[in-house]
């Protein structure tokens, strides 16, 4: 069995309120998303390929850093044990990226790739295929960390407003996620991280092995933790 190339998937929310400096007093409230995205981090390999979402494609290369500042604390990220660049700003995917990896494996590195929230699901699916040849075509071994969010609009204080049908359309994310239901995956909608998740299909191919760590939706937003092995990776 093949020793390099892609070998695990952690999925993880995007979400500033990981951070302890950013939780404030709601840190107690959250130690079961927390616990669960160290969890989910704690297996891959020393080198990662993060996925997010943001305005534009976009890559953020391993010798960046960055900063939770704009979030309320100056929390300084960097994505591999060399000593960082100056800061600049980055994506919020990239920062939560850079912080786990400082939190669960000092010594990873860690290529961040961003694609454009309004990238068509057909397109999301074929790029998470062409990233899947890249990685097994890797001499090491190499993990992914998806970062991304569900919907935000589950509850009346949510960030975007309560919209009811969102509640069914995340637990069918979350469903979907928890079992690695690609196909299922390719044909939903109404989720922030959307396309990270169908680049995740793409990517991970038919039956990957999925385990659910975490769902849930503190303050309105819905949160997925997870970790998937695609069939035909090292276990």
């Amino acid at each position: 069995m093949r020793s390099a190339g892609l070998t695990h998937v952690a999925i993880v929310p995007s979400a500033p309120i990981l951070v302890p400096e950013l939780a404030s007093g709601a840190a107690v409230e959250l130690a079961d998303l927390t616990a669960a995205v160290r969890c989910a981090a704690q297996d891959l390999p020393s080198r990662w390929v993060a996925i997010g979402v943001g305005p534009r494609d976009d890559r953020v290369p391993a010798d960046a850093a960055g900063t939770f500042a704009g979030y309320g604390a100056d929390v300084r990220v960097a994505f591999s044990p060399d000593l960082p660049g100056e800061v600049r700003p980055l994506p919020l995917c990239a920062l939560i990226a850079g912080w786990l990896r400082g939190s669960v494996n000092a010594g990873a590195t860690v290529d961040v790739r961003v694609y454009a929230a309004d990238m068509a699901p057909e397109v999301a699916i074929e790029r998470g295929r062409v990233l899947r040849g890249e990685l097994d075509a890797a001499a090491d071994p190499v993990g992914v960390l998806v970062v991304a969010d569900g919907a935000n609009t589950l509850t009346a204080a949510a960030p975007g407003g309560f919209e009811p049908d969102s509640v069914a359309r995340q637990a069918q994310w979350d469903d979907a996620l928890a079992t690695g239901d690609v196909a299922a995956i390719a044909g939903l909608s109404g989720a922030l991280g959307r396309v990270a998740y169908q680049l995740l299909a793409g990517l991970a191919g038919p039956d990957p092995k999925a385990t659910e760590l975490y769902r849930g939706a503190p303050y309105g937003v819905g949160y997925f933790v997870g970790t998937w092995t695609p069939a035909g990776s090292p276990q």
